[in-house]
């Protein structure tokens, strides 16, 4: 498991782009983990999935309404990473407002939780592998800080606890 001082696994994960330019055309692009990380600060969490109870009534919304003082505290971007395809990603975040402020990110194979160790098996419950509930400080490409929630939990993964981990 991905752990505080470690890189971020090599790897790419999509986002769907609302607006052609900067080398980017409309729809799904995929992005290197890597590249996009380079001399960034980034509040990078991740949730179980796109338009669930708990990731859209409260962790996604936190992150938004919060991004002015994250940005302030010295963070360069806000990644909201999730087991779903770039559409899916495209289309929660419309609804959430989040253009502009926080990048949804798809992880549609889950190849970016299986790489950082942090999945959660919902396969009982129809919705295969997914990602845990987490959020990490990233800063060029290294792990600063990693919380992990217990099951079911929305305890240390929030708005409020990055803000406090990047002013720190």
């Amino acid at each position: 498991m991905i752990k505080v001082g470690d890189k971020l696994p090599a790897g790419s994960l999509q986002e769907f782009i609302e607006v052609e330019g900067n080398g980017c055309s409309i729809g799904p692009n995929s992005f290197d983990i890597h590249k996009e990380a380079a001399g960034k600060k980034i509040a990078l969490f991740g949730l179980p999935g796109a338009y669930t109870p708990t990731c859209s009534a409260k962790h996604v919304p936190g992150y938004v309404q919060m991004a002015p003082q994250l940005k302030a505290a010295g963070i360069d971007e806000i990644w909201c990473v999730s087991v779903n395809d770039a559409f899916v990603m495209g289309a929660w975040g419309r609804d959430q407002k989040t253009q502009g402020v926080v990048r949804m990110m798809a992880d549609g194979s889950a190849d970016f939780a299986r790489a950082t160790g942090l999945t959660l098996d919902l396969t009982s419950k129809g919705m295969g592998v997914r990602a845990q509930r987490f959020s990490m400080l990233v800063d060029d490409g290294v792990v600063k800080t990693l919380n992990i929630e217990g099951p079911g939990k929305f305890e240390v993964s929030d708005a409020a606890t990055m803000l406090a981990q990047a002013k720190a």
